[in-house]
């Protein structure tokens, strides 16, 4: 019932998802059948072409989708933020099954047939029209409906790029925690496969009682289909490629709410803007604004400082700053003013276990330790300021190796007894909502985490308007406040947009 009430209230926003989520699933499946069609063919006709080329169809289906939008994002043409890098992605994927039964259709033809059709007189090239591909037809559609439900459940993860589709509601719900919002964007999507499955289905299944002659019509229609398709899915990107100032921002829900404060700060000033906010880790968010793709985002000086600089862990708050900023202008970016608050690692236990065992410091923690078990998001595992490094400042030692998993759902973990620490933001609303315990780091391991935007110098030269709309957000925002709004958005579930509207419209007061 959740799941209904939350579709009405957002119909306008699942129909757009929807068409997205459909333009790229259909826009890859097409491109896939253009190019694997005819290297099936090609395969099928040279078998020590065939060979390498299934190989290397079946390396390219192994790899995993974050990984390879990891790879693609920093290519030239192909690459960077939006739907041209999850198109690639999905043809990709899809080539693989269109390659196979194309071969198997048409090396799979009865020999006599062929040596009829040769008897008869008729050229290699009318062999092919007027035989191999009339008879492999069947063959041929089976595996592009495998192509089509394969690019359909894997355009989910597009979202995780900026692409859009349903996959923004997934993504949205497990950066909330929200079950209601990842429902809400799974079940369309897994309903979506089953129709397209069944669509190509009842056309494979008339495409077997056709008669050859129509053959040449239909490949006519469906390469005009796919032209255009792809001048209208251009258009698209052509379309949202202008003046806009673009706004990203990570996939978790405090960087939700800081991407819409921004959005909305530059709105106020006159600025167009387009939002790419939930786009995944530090990794992709550093990227798009170094590609361009983005023009400015919320960064962490301590993040930015160990997680895309790579320098040693600093503690004096103006030489991490200093460092990063100077760090970021080598590469054309400019560090704004901070905008008030550090969001620290927070090294969390459940309340109770707190007070019960007078837990205050982590160093009360690594005394529990080896009894422990913890769960951390998937950057803090790897990050030199990350686990490793905090398990040989304090001495601690656990009852086994820690569980990797997406940072928003460790909380839902400490908190259900799956795991007794965890490593959180500091201005998480959910500490509170869940009666959640920081400890205090005694021995300044981590470094200040000042939340800063970061914004492409070009975009700032082209906008002055922006500067003064990022400058007047400096110091505006406390510890105080962005707890209250995480508590709004992850515990209460309010829209990330309603929250940053109320902000600055100076309706969230704290103590």
């Amino acid at each position: 019932m959740a799941v209904i009430q939350f579709w009405l209230a957002h119909r306008a926003e699942v129909l757009a998802l929807l068409g997205q989520h459909l333009l790229l699933a259909g826009v890859a499946t097409l491109v896939a059948t253009a190019i694997g069609v005819p290297l099936g063919i090609a395969a099928a006709h040279r078998p020590r072409l065939g060979a390498p080329l299934v190989g290397l169809a079946n390396v390219v289906q192994t790899i995993p989708s974050l990984a390879m939008f990891g790879f693609l994002l920093p290519l030239p043409v192909l690459g960077g933020i939006g739907p041209r890098t999850a198109i690639v992605a999905l043809t990709l994927y899809a080539l693989l099954p269109i390659v196979r039964t194309t071969i198997t259709g048409i090396t799979g033809i009865d020999r006599t047939v062929r040596d009829a059709g040769i008897a008869l007189g008729m050229t290699p090239r009318q062999l092919l029209w007027q035989v191999e591909l009339p008879l492999a037809v069947p063959a041929i559609v089976s595996g592009v409906r495998i192509a089509a439900v394969v690019a359909v459940g894997a355009a989910t993860i597009a979202a995780a790029v900026g692409a859009g589709g349903l996959g923004e509601y997934i993504y949205r719900g497990l950066a909330m925690v929200d079950t209601t919002v990842i429902l809400a964007g799974a079940i369309p999507a897994a309903l979506l496969a089953l129709v397209v499955d069944g669509a190509l289905w009842l056309a494979q299944w008339r495409l077997q009682r056709r008669e050859r002659r129509r053959m040449r019509r239909r490949t006519l229609i469906v390469g005009g289909v796919l032209l255009v398709l792809g001048l209208a899915a251009w258009a698209i990107v052509a379309s949202r490629a202008g003046a806009e100032i673009v706004v990203g921002s990570k996939n978790f829900g405090e960087q939700l709410v800081l991407g819409e404060i921004v959005a909305q700060a530059l709105e106020r000033e006159g600025l167009r803007v387009r939002r790419q906010l939930n786009l995944g880790g530090t990794l992709i968010c550093d990227r798009a604004l170094l590609a361009g793709d983005i023009d400015v985002y919320v960064e962490y000086t301590g993040t930015a400082l160990t997680a895309v600089f790579n320098k040693p862990i600093g503690a004096s708050r103006d030489a991490v700053t200093a460092t990063v900023r100077e760090a970021y202008a080598r590469t054309g970016r400019t560090l704004l003013a901070p905008l008030g608050f550090d969001n620290t690692f927070a090294m969390l236990v459940r309340g109770a276990d707190a007070r019960a065992r007078g837990l205050r410091t982590i160093e009360d923690a690594a005394r529990e330790s080896p009894r422990w078990r913890a769960a951390f998001g998937y950057e803090f595992l790897d990050r030199p300021d990350g686990f490793t490094g905090l398990a040989r400042a304090y001495g601690i030692t656990l009852a086994e190796p820690p569980r990797a998993m997406d940072l928003s759902l460790t909380y839902r973990a400490l908190a259900a007894g799956q795991a007794d620490l965890i490593a959180g933001d500091a201005t998480s609303g959910l500490i509170r909502a869940l009666d959640l315990v920081a400890l205090e780091d005694t021995r300044h391991y981590f470094p200040p985490y000042d939340a800063v935007p970061v914004a492409r110098a070009d975009t700032l030269l082209r906008e002055p308007r922006m500067r003064a709309a990022l400058d007047r957000l400096a110091g505006r925002i406390t510890a105080a406040h962005m707890r209250e709004m995480n508590y709004r958005a992850e515990a209460l579930r309010q829209p990330p947009a309603d929250v940053a509207r109320d902000f600055l419209a100076g309706r969230i007061a704290v103590p």
